[in-house]
């Protein structure tokens, strides 16, 4: 029996979004007043939001470019939230311009947002879809029309696993992800976690799903890096594996001390 569809998402002002959330925390303007709101509430708990932000943006950067210099050419970007800021397009600019962008988010205000943002001159697409339906995913017209699956691909999961709280149907929906990919492919992900500071972290899961921006089976904590690991299992990790993001193959400056950014990050490879 096929398993129950996710029930689509429809758009609320009153509810917080984590993609306007961080475009916030990013100094961004495509946001509203409840998720400045949500925002402020989150930064009484955690005043490093907005510094953990822009280090995932860097992260993402760098994960790109290595990618880029590994031959890919095709990235579907999962939970991409608003494509502003360093966004995966805007990366690939400059360095691999022909490469093909698919961003993936399924809230429907964020992608009609996102929509309005690439409608000029820009080489990516933004499709609503869920990656707790993998397989619908995958097989989404705006994603094949644009994405070749017998070639490599890269998958990027970029703080977005934190949105699904139920263990059992994220490692489902990664492994399916990772099924569909031909050898040479990658999958990317960063996920904060608990291990630094499970007191504070655990304050913020339930801030975020009393607010409604998180759904699914309530969790006492996010997940720890170990935990997190287990996503990327079955593929073959790039050096240095799964780590705090700013020791993820630093360039030029020196990160920052690892314990003020609680986010792991890593690339993994399909042989």
């Amino acid at each position: 029996m096929a398993s129950p569809q996710p029930e689509r998402l429809r758009f609320d002002p009153t509810i917080p979004n984590a993609g306007r959330i961080t475009d916030y925390f990013l100094g961004g303007k495509d946001n509203f007043a409840t998720d400045r709101a949500a925002a402020q509430a989150a930064l009484s708990i955690a005043p490093e939001l907005p510094a953990m932000s822009r280090e995932g943006r860097r992260f993402l950067g760098r994960a790109v470019r290595f990618l880029v210099e590994a031959g890919i050419r095709q990235f579907v970007d999962i939970g991409c939230g608003l494509p502003t800021q360093g966004s995966v397009h805007q990366i690939l600019r400059g360095i691999a311009p022909e490469a093909r962008v698919v961003y993936v988010d399924n809230d429907p205000m964020v992608v009609v947002h996102a929509q309005a943002l690439l409608k000029e001159n820009s080489p990516a697409t933004v499709i609503e879809a869920d990656l707790r339906d993998p397989e619908r995913l995958l097989a989404h017209p705006g994603l094949t029309d644009v994405i070749d699956l017998d070639e490599p691909a890269a998958i990027l999961l970029f703080s977005m696993l934190t949105d699904i709280p139920d263990d059992v149907q994220a490692l489902q929906s990664t492994a399916a992800l990772q099924k569909a990919l031909v050898p040479g492919s990658y999958m990317a992900l960063s996920h904060a976690v608990s291990d630094l500071y499970p007191e504070r972290t655990a304050r913020l899961a339930a801030l975020f799903q009393d607010s409604g921006s998180i759904t699914g089976p309530r969790r006492t904590n996010l997940r720890t890096k170990a935990e997190v690991e287990l996503f990327l299992d079955g593929l073959k990790p790039v050096e240095p594996g799964v780590v705090y993001i700013p020791e993820w193959r630093p360039e030029g400056e020196a990160p920052h001390r690892p314990d003020s950014i609680w986010v792991v990050g890593g690339v993994a490879r399909k042989e």
